[in-house]
């Protein structure tokens, strides 16, 4: 024999008692001395009984002890209930019978019950075997509480890095911006209409919150292909020659080898929307974006959200070549089809919100927050 220790778990009562449900007092004083020493001892002499008191001390079962044939509730119909409360993966339990049927026993083994111990008893066997298993169910709900902690722990971490990645890519998209004389602002602006019109909207009807802010994220590197664009031609005040304008239409396939490139980047889930967005935030609704020049649906919601949040941002903000326009003429220009031709339903879900965004430009200080 060897002792049973008298563990506490964590925010549980001591695992310590075991139940004998039977309607036999000779068992049930048999299978208390053999137990007595170690464990607390509860007996009840019939299946109800014998469930109102599972029920009643669950937490602080180590084991019970269960005959098959009793008065009011057999040993079958104790374990359909005990199954039915979700109590049979909380600690063991075993058949002390003499029933022999096999239809019996193996319901009783689907059902769930650890090992089935015929009487008449063998004291040392019954003792070694149950007190066995009971070590077993505490190293494995210990095991289970580990398990869990380090879940918890790895999650806060995942969170934890993924916010460094926000903040690197945050980064690097603001120095891009600079380049371009341009607030930082840009950047965490586009990120929160974009969140606000998929969640906030229609629009991304169906849409996970993971999925949007995924899309929030690759907002912020739409336009990172601008750090391969000469300085000339990004900061030239005036209008942009044909020519000029070629070059500066390549960003967007350089944006989306550059992030093709960095190769711990493809392993993150963003990654392949922030590579669409890259590439086609300037693809037009009616087919004559680039680079692509897909059309309709063939855009990706991502990328057109981002596109629109892209346009509205840079007419309401002063840029090298521009004043600012104010909000309503940047809402009659948008609509009027003056800057790029745009899915009909987005539209009519960024005019439900537009008094919304403006929230984001009332002084430089709320700008980088999110609506």
């Amino acid at each position: 024999m060897f002792p049973v220790k008298k563990t506490t778990e964590k925010g549980n009562a001591p695992r310590d008692t075991i139940l004998i449900v039977d309607d036999s007092i000779v068992c049930r004083a048999s299978l208390k001395n053999i137990f007595a020493k170690d464990y607390n001892v509860l007996e009840a002499g019939d299946g109800l009984s014998g469930l109102d008191m599972i029920k009643g001390a669950a937490q602080g079962l180590a084991a019970v002890l269960l005959d098959i044939v009793m008065p009011r509730a057999n040993g079958i119909e104790v374990l359909r209930a005990m199954r039915q409360m979700g109590l049979l993966d909380k600690f063991p339990v075993f058949m002390i019978t003499g029933e022999d049927k096999d239809e019996v026993l193996r319901e009783a083994y689907e059902l769930g019950v650890m090992d089935i111990i015929s009487k008449p008893v063998i004291p040392y066997v019954v003792e070694r075997r149950v007190k066995s298993v009971i070590e077993l169910f505490r190293s494995r709900n210990h095991l289970n509480d580990i398990i869990a902690e380090q879940r918890k722990v790895l999650m806060a971490q995942a969170e934890q890095l993924y916010e460094y990645g926000v903040g690197m890519i945050e980064t690097l998209s603001t120095a891009i911006e600079f380049k371009h004389e341009e607030s930082g602002e840009h950047v965490r602006r586009l990120r929160a209409i974009t969140i606000h019109l998929l969640r906030h909207t229609a629009f991304g009807k169906g849409l996970a919150n993971r999925e949007i802010d995924l899309i929030g994220m690759a907002a912020i590197t739409h336009d990172v292909g601008k750090i391969a664009i000469p300085d000339h031609i990004l900061t030239k005040p005036g209008r942009l020659t044909e020519e000029e304008f070629e070059i500066m239409k390549t960003h967007t396939s350089k944006g989306a080898d550059l992030l093709s490139s960095i190769t711990p980047l493809r392993d993150q889930a963003f990654y392949a929307y922030a590579h669409d967005v890259a590439l086609h935030h300037h693809e037009r609704w009616d087919g004559r974006g680039y680079p692509d020049r897909l059309m309709g649906d063939e855009i990706s919601i991502g990328a057109q959200v981002v596109a629109l949040a892209d346009v509205y941002d840079a007419l309401v903000s002063k840029r090298c070549y521009k004043s600012p326009y104010s909000f309503d003429e940047a809402v009659k220009l948008i609509i009027s089809g003056q800057c790029g031709a745009f899915n009909p339903q987005l539209l009519r879900c960024f005019l439900s919100v537009e008094n919304d965004l403006r929230s984001l430009y009332s002084n430089a200080e709320s700008a980088s927050c999110a609506i």
